[in-house]
């Protein structure tokens, strides 16, 4: 792969030069696309600025001295410092080529990263309440957290996806008082659950409910909407490693084991007949004050199985935990993580993501309800009305941290407009593309593509898209970098929107010039493999036909 090997060519090159000069060269520096304004660059290379205090020279020295370093590469054909302290380079076509047949070759492994860690991670998300169906907000986060798992398993990284059923305490007793009043005729506690939603599961209920008490009534409530949940995940194509229950852990004992492992590392104490975790002042610690774990009463509060299911993640051989939590979470991230560094481990070693609220749009009218009265929009009827590649590739495409709006037109337009339209578009017109081939008997079915030869492919298009093609790698490391999506999403679009001008001006069949039509199918095939392995790794199809 061109990207990753230049890298590695870039940073030994850039190390000796430091070496010499009794520097060090920082980690994670990145490497950019060239503005689009420099015709003749297509890497632009930050790094003389991050060594420019350091080493007490001017970043566009540094800058020079890289460059000078950096052109006899074998990969690069030229390097040219720019202020302030970029350095800007252009690629061989030869080396665009090869990463092009590569791509061909292997595309189930393009990006991969053999050489990064192996870190053993645990991503947490969805984890609704199993007290109601699921909503839209819970589509956001599922995209976000199945998405992350497929690109860091790409990468090379180790890891699985959860969803953590809370099943105990209180609210199973309440959803059996909640749905046990609606098969009376009743209306539910003040504080219970009112979704429509549990009239249906009453009336489904088998006829030995009659006799069954609020507790037995909940645990039906509770499986049949865990059920749901299920169903629900399963269509929109997220799959879980484990359904984690909140019960096993107290089945286990873990909760009162973890409890007595905080009391031995000294970071609880009694008030007010309450046991408390001192957080405040512990060393690591991002929350503002100490939280009851166990009441006066002798119950845990919900943090306490909370910050026990998380030492069990971390005694489960994790090394890295990350949650991904509704925008009702905001004010927990501080609290758990001041817990993880009470269990001894570094804050550093879990991260949560919270993602915002969705604001659903038909046309320019705001969508409030859900075809049932009185409940919010349910995830399975907006994956019924748009599909599932749509959902996914919408949510994708924004920060978790930014307000998504989410319009159903724009999501069921078949036109240019829909985004993920333009791109499954590109991937199915490409796919006619060989179709044809075939028939013209330039690229008999089954047979193997040509080599690449960069004497042939030098329209401005064509490089284009060999240099874009040649940037997934890194597009999966910003996805790593970012913890999220969005920036594998925005690459396929951009990728599908640098084909469109292709297929315009350069001519892929033409029977008078075999060996051209051959190369530029090689290059009308990498651009497919690299739209099929981004869609894939969101989550959405690459259909062949459209």
């Amino acid at each position: 792969m061109l990207l990753p090997s230049l890298r590695q060519a870039l940073s030994a090159a850039a190390e000796a030069w430091a070496g010499r000069c009794g520097l060090s060269l920082p980690d994670n520096l990145p490497l950019n696309p060239a503005p689009a304004h420099l015709k003749d660059a297509d890497v632009s290379v930050p790094w003389a600025m991050a060594l420019a205090k350091a080493a007490r020279m001017p970043p566009l020295k540094i800058a020079q001295a890289l460059a000078k370093e950096w052109a006899a590469l074998q990969q690069i054909e030229s390097a040219q410092a720019a202020a302030p302290g970029f350095v800007n380079l252009r690629l061989r076509a030869r080396a665009l080529c090869d990463n092009l047949k590569a791509v061909t070759l292997a595309p189930d492994s393009y990006g991969a990263d053999p050489a990064g860690p192996k870190t053993r991670m645990l991503i947490e998300f969805v984890s609704a309440n199993p007290t109601g169906p699921l909503h839209l907000a819970s589509g956001r986060g599922a995209t976000l957290g199945d998405a992350l798992v497929r690109v860091l398993n790409r990468l090379g990284r180790r890891a699985q996806a959860e969803y953590y059923v809370n099943d105990a305490g209180a609210r199973v007793e309440l959803l059996g008082q909640s749905i046990k009043a609606r098969s009376e005729g009743r209306e539910p506690p003040e504080k219970g659950y009112h979704g429509a939603y549990l009239q249906d599961l009453a009336s489904q209920a088998p006829a030995e409910a009659a006799g069954w008490d609020a507790k037995a009534w909940g645990h039906y409530a509770m499986e049949a909407l865990l059920a749901q949940h299920k169903k629900d995940m399963d269509e929109f194509g997220v799959r879980f490693d484990r359904w984690y229950r909140e019960s096993e852990l107290f089945a286990s004992d873990a909760v009162s084991k973890t409890l007595d492992f905080l009391k031995r590392r000294g970071m609880v104490y009694e008030r007010d007949g309450a046991v408390w975790l001192g957080t405040a002042a512990a060393e690591g610690s991002r929350d503002d004050k100490d939280r009851v774990l166990v009441k006066s009463d002798g119950n845990p509060t919900y943090f306490l199985p909370d910050i026990a299911y998380h030492k069990d993640k971390f005694d489960r051989g994790f090394e890295k935990l990350i949650d991904i939590w509704g925008a009702d979470h905001h004010g927990y991230v501080p609290r758990m993580q001041a817990a993880i560094a009470a269990l001894g481990r570094s804050p550093d070693d879990f991260h949560a993501i919270v993602h915002q609220l969705i604001h659903l749009y038909r046309g320019k009218e705001a969508v409030k309800m859900s075809k049932r009265a009185g409940e919010f929009v349910r995830l399975a009827e907006v994956v019924s009305e748009v599909g599932r590649d749509a959902c996914r590739f919408f949510f994708a495409l924004r920060t978790p941290d930014s307000h998504l709006n989410f319009d159903l037109e724009l999501a069921k337009k078949q036109s240019s407009e829909n985004p993920v339209y333009y791109c499954q578009y590109v991937h199915a017109r490409i796919c006619s593309i060989f179709r044809e081939a075939a028939k013209q008997g330039l690229l008999p079915e089954g047979s193997p593509l040509p080599e690449p030869d960069a004497a042939l492919l030098t329209a401005g298009e064509e490089r284009a898209l060999l240099v874009k093609i040649a940037w997934f790698p890194e597009a999966l490391k910003a996805v790593e970098r970012e913890l999220s999506p969005h920036p594998l999403a925005n690459y396929v679009l951009e990728l599908a929107g640098l084909f469109h001008p292709f297929y315009e001006k350069c001519r892929v069949l033409d029977a008078a010039s075999p060996e051209l039509s051959r190369a530029r199918l090689l290059l009308c095939a990498g651009a497919r493999d690299t739209v099929a392995q981004g869609l894939g790794l969101l989550g959405v199809s690459a259909p062949e036909q459209m």
